[in-house]
């Protein structure tokens, strides 16, 4: 069976290494579309078309914030639902970014509603933090269907050291024991690409850490996030991947609000969609090619040490 970590791993092989993050607030799009929008999520959703049409081939992957679409209600959770479908049937694939974390038959009722139906995406975020037995019942789509999710091992935000640093009476971090209990589902359910069909959320915010995670999780596949607007760069990015792959790095604001910089404040009721897809495909091409260089500068420094 080819899993859906495979797509990601060949879609970064043909594309890059990004992930277009598509947590779209009204507030990044433009006024006069707004305006001339039907409703605030219809125009969320014109937004995101517009967003995947002109970065579809610089980048792997997408990945929506079920909760920009919450916060807009019905409409909003329709504008959710077809975003995914119009990112599928492009031929691209998405990540929805749910971080469910429940256990028995609500894990279950989740998994059903993520992975089938109106919301069906290829991979998904989870969190593990109330045990495996949280995981379980979504790992059954990987082994039946094929689908993924990324586990929530050491993210990108600041709080994260209230929990995820605290030190075990084994030994190790907290995170290092998500990281371990992952490596061992990897060895359950593992794809011709070599990772397993579950991986892991690990942030590029701690660079200190990062070759010492990447090395221990070589056959976890990574969703990063942390790059741009988290203070996240290039080379911190690519300590986390192998070889410019075995990842993708989220990027949302810095691609989604890319047009802005475009327009001052006296002219900006004058951008359109078309100005939005420039500007995101021109940051999306930046940061693809800041991380691949940043990856081969790793490799000629590898080299150079052994030679």
């Amino acid at each position: 069976m080819k899993y859906a970590m495979d797509a990601l791993f060949e879609a970064v092989r043909d594309r890059g290494p990004v992930c277009v993050g598509l947590d779209t607030a009204p507030d990044y799009i433009p006024p006069r579309e707004i305006k001339h929008a039907t409703s605030k999520a219809r125009a969320v959703l014109d937004f995101n078309r517009a967003i995947i049409d002109a970065t579809q081939d610089v980048s792997a992957c997408y990945k929506v914030q079920i909760a920009y679409y919450e916060a807009l209600g019905l409409a909003g959770l329709e504008a959710y639902r077809d975003t995914l479908a119009y990112i599928r049937q492009r031929g691209s694939l998405v990540i929805a970014d749910i971080k469910r974390g429940d256990i028995a038959d609500t894990a279950k009722c989740y998994a059903k509603a993520h992975y089938e139906g109106d919301f069906e995406a290829d991979l998904v975020t989870l969190s593990p933090y109330m045990g495996m037995d949280s995981i379980e019942p979504w790992f059954s789509y990987a082994k039946e269907q094929g689908k993924g999710a990324f586990v929530l091992m050491r993210t990108s935000n600041k709080g994260m050291k209230d929990f995820e640093y605290q030190e075990l009476a084994k030994g190790g971090r907290l995170y290092h024991e998500v990281g371990r209990k992952m490596q061992a589902l990897a060895k359950e359910c593992r794809g011709s690409s070599g990772f397993g069909a579950f991986g892991v959320v690990v942030g590029c915010t701690e660079p200190e850490e990062a070759e010492r995670i990447r090395r221990e999780h070589g056959d976890l596949f990574f969703l990063i996030p942390g790059y741009g607007a988290q203070g996240g760069a290039a080379e911190d990015a690519s300590r986390l991947l192998i070889d410019g792959n075995g990842g993708v790095v989220n990027a949302s604001r810095s691609i989604l609000k890319a047009w802005f910089a475009d327009f001052n404040t006296q002219n900006i009721s004058e951008a359109t969609y078309a100005d939005v897809a420039a500007a995101a495909r021109r940051e999306a091409l930046a940061m693809k090619n800041d991380i691949l260089a940043a990856c081969a500068a790793s490799r000629g420094r590898e080299g150079a040490s052994r030679g």
